[in-house]
């Protein structure tokens, strides 16, 4: 962004559900969010796009909702992706440093020789995370800058996708005439935007519960160490709901929203809730029982937790990310979820929403906008971080280039 609207970032998040952009202006006091827009979204499925025009429409509509409101336009914007099913792996990477002080040059080039792993041909990397360092074999260190060294060993937590899906996606926000500055992982996101130092510290679970898709973040020391997805969300207990009352979508959803629960109280079967069958006359409506909503819901939910906890166990991490579970997206907001969610996967549960934003209108300040909140933190921290990997990488070719010199002038005059 040039000019006056240089200190502006922007975020898109483009689900299942919901397109959100959010535009905030960068100061000296942080983030202050100075346009917000959001539409019902139509042609993604499970973070992947079905239909081009009807994306390209959602996001133009989102994006032109939030410039209306910040009074600026934008070119570029960081983009929240779950598709192209996301891998997570651990990343190995020694390097030499003989001796000198680990610098900011040092550690990118671990973190790039960490992108080339071989086992990571054909996927697009999103995320190259440095989780810890080593020293001629010393382990536990945090930050290794000014210690010096023979060997700089560094534990890089990659996270890649298949191209296709994000390729797809970027597509259709050119179309809008908008550059993707990066693209930035769903749960991780989320986990920007609503845990807090403790809880990343002592080891986390976050659970981003979306339309389709439920995303895992495992945070241990202050770092994302696992990232995992199942093929579950929202949307499902919405068709289970249609399918079982034979009522529409669209009137599964505003029951849902309105009186569902995930567990049912002693009170349910006495509170009887009005819908409209399908094909049936609106002069005639039928009644259903709370109850009935809860014993549709919670065997969704159910499931859900249970594959979150089975891939939680087949990679240890039930165990190394604490007993805390942080619950965001728009499906966690259903009555007796944080308590049922406790029940399967035997964790501390809470629901968050976003925490660290200031002018978050309050429509948008709930768990369903945690995603996009978070990349737009994450966006903001981005300028620092690049601009420390710059003047590294320029102090290291100015060294390269005295050194050069001096290996001229030798063999010119020996």
């Amino acid at each position: 962004m040039a000019g006056q609207y240089s200190n502006l970032i922007a975020a898109l998040d483009v689900g299942t559900t919901k397109t959100c952009c959010l535009i905030a202006r960068v100061g000296d006091d942080g983030l202050r969010i100075v346009g917000a827009g959001h539409q019902l979204s139509q042609g993604m499925k499970g973070g992947s796009v079905v239909d081009m025009e009807a994306v390209e429409t959602s996001i133009r509509a989102a994006v032109d909702g939030a410039e209306r409101m910040a009074g600026a336009t934008i070119d570029e914007v960081f983009v929240a992706t779950s598709g192209g099913r996301p891998t997570s792996r651990m990343v190995e990477v020694d390097v030499s440093i003989a001796g000198h002080e680990v610098d900011e040059y040092d550690l990118t080039q671990a973190l790039d020789d960490g992108r080339e792993c071989p086992s990571l041909n054909g996927s697009q990397i999103i995320h190259a995370m440095p989780v810890s360092y080593s020293i001629d074999g010393e382990r536990g260190i945090r930050d290794p800058r000014g210690m010096v060294g023979e060997r700089l060993g560094v534990s890089v937590h990659v996270v890649a996708a298949q191209p296709g899906p994000l390729r797809n996606l970027k597509t259709c926000i050119q179309r809008g005439h908008l550059d993707v500055a990066e693209f930035v992982l769903a749960p991780h996101a989320a986990g920007i935007a609503s845990l807090v130092e403790d809880e990343m510290e002592l080891g986390v679970t976050l659970l981003d519960m979306g339309g389709r898709i439920t995303s895992i973040a495992a945070y241990q020391h202050g770092q994302l160490i696992h990232t995992d997805a199942v093929p579950v969300g929202g949307d499902h207990v919405t068709n289970d709901l249609a399918r079982g009352l034979l009522i529409s979508k669209a009137q599964a959803e505003r029951i849902k929203t309105l009186h569902g629960n995930a567990l049912a109280s002693p009170t349910d079967d006495r509170t009887m809730i009005a819908i409209q069958p399908i094909g049936e006359s609106e002069d005639d409506p039928a009644q259903v029982s709370r109850s009935m909503l809860a014993r549709v819901i919670q065997p969704r939910l159910e499931e859900t937790f249970e594959l979150v906890r089975e891939r939680l166990r087949a990679c240890g991490m039930d165990r190394i990310a604490g007993r805390r579970l942080v619950l965001t997206g728009g499906a966690s907001q259903l009555h007796g979820t944080r308590e049922l969610a406790g029940r399967v996967l035997g964790k501390q549960v809470r629901v968050a929403r976003p925490s660290r934003l200031r002018g978050l209108p309050e429509s948008m300040n709930g768990p369903a906008f945690a995603v996009c909140a978070g990349v737009l933190q994450y966006a903001a921290d981005r300028p620092r971080e690049a601009r420390r990997i710059r003047q590294a990488m320029l102090a290291q070719q100015v060294m390269g280039g005295r050194f050069a010199g001096i290996g001229r002038w030798l063999k010119e005059n020996f």
